[in-house]
């Protein structure tokens, strides 16, 4: 069976085809020209490999067994053959300088300030004619298959890296002990990337400049590829597992104007711009990659223009542009925190930077002062240990912690540069300092805000590094600007710092967000306690309306928060998965998730209080930040849940019901089963009775509180259950247990 038939059973469901379970990107390196005349972004990217959970576990058994299920996998697919058409690939060369890169060792030592811009240095790729790729069907069935995301690209040319031509990488395989002289130099250019990938978090800045230098290594051999609908598959001819498949490759390849990553269009002074848009899809029409949540990876990327363009991009560095030759700037953005490849981000425009009158900056600063948080015990968090992967975490930067206002710029087209002026930069330090009063460190170290064209089909879009906003918040004073630019930032902690492991619970970031951004601009204006409650009130009011004429007026299965339900957060052997309704147009344009997600926070905080609420959210960033989540209750958990529904007075059937289906009670473990039996008696909920008869036949050891209970009640159908139970188990039961139970029923 076709595996993305079998992925993509409905034409609404986006396929994640990468197999994130055997090989894991840890890096992405790109190097793009952008071409307004053809609308087209071409280049090369190199990845970074290692290998993925899925391997690492099966191979303890030894490789037979999981070579097994690599042939399974690719007994799935049937790989086309692919010759590479050269032409292509010389006349995308062409258009590129290249100085050589030293491989005998003359290095040219790269300064890391955050503010500088590093070498743009490229080498020429050493391409050699396309291999004969008659063999591919009697390989299919034994190579290993690398599995990329990947639509609507033109791939021209695969290649593995030799990185072990990189002079001082010789230093990450000292120790090595390679034995087998035929694989020996395989073997060390795998070894030379899992150290270069595994280098510990004060070593980012070295950890980089080899990143830099290995992929501008020259290629040593052509990899076999082709692409599907939504994927490209890679393959080294002879090559079956992930550990044996080279763990550097590079890829040429060039966006299609079409592509459904990228918009090209104009801005609102008439200029040529492209910006990737977020889109169901994400990033897989602007570079290959690997789409799922748990594909954490750090990129950088060199990115030639024509001058008078501004290249934006989510990176920690603010990038100053090359000059390469006459009328051609080159642009260098980073990041060093592992995020999904979809949270990339990348404008390219004519656009303006907006600066303030130096008074009017001095005046937004000092307002600022006011949010600083009083008391500084929730902000020693330098003393908890982070939870995420290693990387130069802000949390655990002195500095960092008590930085109020990180530095932001703010770019617009020409004509909209005095209305972002007059009211956008002084909005921006305020609600930068109300959201770091409220949740702490901010996780990211510097935030540009770009206007993007009126074609733009939301009010905003958070990035790593860059916010993207809507023409439409301009107008009108600084209410709406405020509250939008307010959401936008709290992604940053919630959807970029702490992410959902599964799409389908996007709940997790716009819930979050949409609760946030009240708190976060009631600061921003300083309203007193009342001013806030009111604001709040009716933003409530206005949210429930516009929640009760979606529910009204949409699918019901569009409505559901988690329509995966009890397999949310699953992955097939591999690692491909699907998102659910990700490809259905009308979904995009629903706010259910935000809404619903914003009544169920706004709850929980009316429950417990407005101040412990936030003080658990400043926990749960500190506990979580740099890590993906899903919704779903442990058992202990549920337990909680469950027991403290026992205080309740009064529970209507549709509400055991719904309880029951929701969190799936008659399949989890006895402890959660209990309480529910517990609540099934108390509120003599008719259809559960088979659980109880269930639990005091299977789980004797447990059940003899069950039995008082049911008595207790007076009620004869209980009464009538306990005896039958007892009558059906006595035989069997315990001496003690049987006693015990005969004197509460008779």
């Amino acid at each position: 069976m076709n595996m993305e038939t079998q992925l993509d059973p409905m034409k609404d469901d986006l396929p994640l085809m990468a197999n994130t379970s055997y090989m894991l990107v840890k890096h992405y390196v790109l190097d793009l020209d952008v071409d307004f005349k053809s609308k087209v972004i071409e280049g090369s990217i190199v990845l970074f490999l290692e290998t993925g959970s899925q391997y690492r576990q099966t191979s303890i058994a030894g490789k037979e067994c999981c070579q097994s299920q690599f042939d399974e996998t690719c007994k799935m697919r049937v790989s086309e053959p692919c010759h590479v058409p050269l032409k292509d690939v010389s006349t995308c060369l062409s258009k590129r300088e290249y100085s050589d890169f030293a491989v005998s060792g003359k290095e040219e030592e790269t300064t890391f300030d955050e503010n500088s811009n590093h070498s743009n240095s490229e080498q020429a790729s050493g391409i050699s004619s396309s291999k004969d790729c008659s063999d591919t069907e009697n390989h299919v069935n034994k190579d290993f298959l690398l599995v990329l995301d990947c639509c609507d690209l033109s791939v021209l040319k695969v290649e593995e890296v030799d990185v072990a031509a990189v002079s001082g990488t010789e230093k990450f395989t000292r120790s090595a002990k390679l034995t087998d002289a035929s694989k020996e130099l395989e073997n060390l250019r795998n070894l030379i990337v899992h150290e270069l990938v595994t280098l510990p978090a004060d070593r980012w800045k070295e950890q980089l400049h080899y990143f830099t230098h290995c992929s501008q290594a020259p290629g040593c051999g052509e990899l076999l590829f082709s692409t599907g609908t939504w994927s490209l598959e890679i393959r080294k001819s002879g090559i079956r597992t992930p550990a044996d498949f080279p763990h550097a490759i590079r890829i040429w390849y060039k966006t299609k104007p079409e592509g459904r990553s990228v918009t090209w269009t104009t801005d609102q002074s008439g200029r040529p711009c492209v910006y990737t848009m977020g889109s169901p899809i994400n990033n897989r029409a602007l570079f290959p990659c690997q789409e799922p949540p748990i594909a954490l990876s750090t990129w950088q990327a060199s990115v030639r223009a024509a001058s008078g363009f501004v290249v934006l991009m989510s990176g920690e560095n603010s990038a100053e542009p090359v000059q390469l030759q006459e009328g051609m700037l080159s642009w260098y953005y980073y990041v060093s925190m592992p995020m999904p490849a979809s949270t990339f981000t990348i404008a390219v425009g004519c656009w303006q930077e907006v600066k303030q009158q130096s008074f009017k900056q001095t005046a937004a600063e000092t307002n600022t002062e006011f949010f600083l948080p009083s008391s500084q015990t929730d902000f020693r968090w330098h003393e908890e240990i982070c939870g995420h992967v290693e990387y130069p975490c802000r949390f655990q930067n002195p500095a960092a912690r008590l930085q109020a206002v990180i530095p932001y710029r703010v770019f617009a087209p020409w004509c909209l540069m005095e209305t972002c002026e007059e009211y956008l930069l002084q909005l921006i330090p305020q609600c930068l300092s109300a959201a770091y009063a409220t949740l702490g460190t901010h996780p990211f170290s510097r935030l540009d805000v770009l206007i993007v064209p009126s074609n733009f089909s939301s009010l905003g879009m958070a990035s790593p590094h860059i916010i993207f906003l809507s023409q439409s918040v301009l107008p009108g004073g600084s209410h709406l600007c405020g509250t939008r630019l307010c959401h936008e930032i709290a992604h940053a902690w919630f959807g970029l710092a702490i992410g959902a492991r599964d799409w389908t619970e996007e709940w997790i970031s716009e819930g979050f967000a949409t609760f946030l951004e009240d708190v976060f601009w009631a600061r921003a204006q300083q309203l007193s306690h009342d001013e806030i409650k009111g604001q709040q009130e009716l933003k409530a009011l206005l949210r429930w309306r516009r929640l009760r004429d979606e529910v009204q007026n949409s699918e019901e299965e569009l409505q559901v928060l988690r329509p995966k339900k009890e397999s949310t957060g699953e992955l097939s052997e591999s690692g491909a998965s699907v998102v659910k309704y990700g490809l259905k147009a009308e979904k995009i344009f629903m706010q259910v998730h935000y809404l619903k997600g914003y009544f169920l926070l706004r709850s929980l905080a009316r429950t417990i209080g407005d101040a412990s609420y936030l003080a658990s959210l400043r926990k749960f960033v500190i506990k979580f930040h740099g890590q993906l989540v899903l919704s779903q209750l442990l058992p202990d958990q549920l337990v909680l849940l469950l027991e403290s529904l026992l205080e309740e007075k009064t529970l209507c059937p549709r509400i055991l019901q719904c309880l029951e289906r929701t969190y799936q009670l008659r399949e989890q473990d006895a402890e959660v089963r209990h309480r529910w039996c517990e609540l099934v008696i108390k509120h003599k909920y008719e259809p559960g009775y088979g659980d109880i008869e269930r639990f005091l036949r299977e789980d004797q050891a447990m059940g003899v509180y069950l039995y008082g209970e049911l008595m207790v009640n007076e009620d004869a159908k209980q009464q009538e259950l306990a005896r039958k139970c007892f009558a059906a188990a006595q035989e069997h039961m315990d001496a003690s247990s049987a006693k015990v139970v005969a004197e509460m029923l008779f």
